[in-house]
C-alpha cells in the first residue's frame, strides 16, 4: 500500500492512479490522513481491497503524508559510513534528538535556506502504526504502519551553537521534507536492507543501504519505547549515511537555487528546491 497526502486529502496510489480514500470507503474513513495512523490495521485490512483508482497521480499534488505527528524523532550517528566520516565512534545507545514537527514539508516543497552552512541528510523515516510502549525488538516491525524518504535538513552552525542546539538547527521551518508517500513493510521485500540516495544538482552526494545502520528500525522502536510511549503517526528518522556536506574537503553546503533530490528503494524520489 502506498498512502498519499494529495491536496489535503488521504488518497491510495494505484500505480500511475489514486484513489480518494473517503470517496472509495463511501465514508468509513475520512480525508484526514493523521486519522487513518490511529486506526492503521483496519484502513490496512481496507486498503487492501481496493484495486484500482479514479484520477490521475499528479506530482505537483503531493503533501507531507505525515503532517501533523505528535511526536518526531531522530537519530544522530547511526549509520557505521557516517560516524567513520565524521571522527565518531561507534555509538553504544541511539543518540536520540526531535524535529520540532512544524518543521516538517511536502516531499516537492521549497527549502528556504537562511545561512550558509545548510546541509542534507536522507533519511528513511518510519511511520508508527500503533501504540508502542516497552516493545520487544522482535514485534517491532508490526508497530509500523510504514515508511517514507525524508531530509533531516541542517543548520550547522545553528545545531553546535551554544553547546549544542540540535533540534533548533535541524527545524527551520521546511527542514522536514517526507514522502512522496508512506509505503506500508509489507511492500518490501526487506525492510532492513534499502538502498537510498541524495544528490544536488544531480551530483550524487550520499550512496548507501540501510543495512549499515548501527541501530536497526526494530532497535530503535524498542529503545525508544523503552522510555516512551510512540504513538501512531509519530515519526522517526532513522539517521543518515556518509556523504554530509560538512565533513567534505572543502566542506560544501546548499545554495539558494540548488535542487536537493533524495531517494529511497521501494519507497521512492523527493525532489526540493533551495530558495
Amino acid at each position: 500500500m502506498k498512502l498519499a497526502n494529495i491536496r489535503g486529502r488521504a488518497a491510495l496510489v494505484l500505480g500511475d492512479e489514486i484513489a480518494d480514500v473517503e470517496t472509495v470507503s463511501g465514508g468509513r474513513f475520512g480525508p484526514e490522513i493523521m486519522s487513518l495512523y490511529d486506526d492503521w490495521a483496519a484502513f490496512a485490512a481496507f486498503a487492501a481491497t481496493v484495486s484500482a483508482g479514479s484520477a490521475p497521480l499528479v506530482e505537483a499534488g503531493l503533501g507531507n503524508p505525515v503532517p501533523a505527528p505528535r511526536q518526531v524523532f531522530a537519530i544522530g550517528l547511526n549509520y557505521r559510513s557516517h560516524a567513520e566520516e565524521s571522527g565518531m565512534g561507534v555509538p553504544t545507545v541511539p543518540a536520540t534528538f526531535t524535529k520540532f514537527p512544524a518543521c516538517l514539508a511536502g516531499p516537492f516543497d521549497d527549502v528556504h535556506i537562511p545561512g550558509d552552512t545548510v546541509d542534507w541528510e536522507v533519511e528513511l523515516v518510519a511511520v508508527i502504526g500503533a501504540r508502542a510502549d516497552r516493545v520487544d525488538e522482535a514485534d517491532a516491525w508490526a508497530n509500523v504502519a510504514g515508511v517514507t524518504v525524508g531530509q533531516d535538513i541542517s543548520d550547522r552552525t545553528l545545531q553546535f551553537s551554544a553547546g549544542s542546539q540540535f533540534s533548533l538547527g535541524k527545524s527551520w521551518r521546511g527542514f522536514g521534507p517526507l514522502g512522496p508517500w508512506v509505503v506500508s513493510v509489507d511492500e518490501l521485500a526487506d525492510p532492513d536492507d534499502l538502498a537510498l540516495s541524495c544528490a544536488v544538482n544531480g551530483e550524487k552526494m550520499q550512496d548507501a543501504r540501510t543495512s549499515d545502520l548501527i541501530f536497526s528500525v526494530p532497535r530503535l522502536i524498542a529503545e525508544l519505547s523503552a522510555v516512551v510511549p510512540l504513538l501512531p503517526g509519530d515519526v522517526i528518522f532513522t539517521g543518515t549515511p556518509a556523504g554530509v556536506g560538512a565533513v567534505r574537503q572543502p566542506p560544501r553546503f546548499l545554495q539558494p537555487g540548488d535542487v536537493l533530490e533524495s531517494w529511497i528503494e521501494g519507497i521512492g524520489t523527493i525532489r526540493n528546491r533551495c530558495v
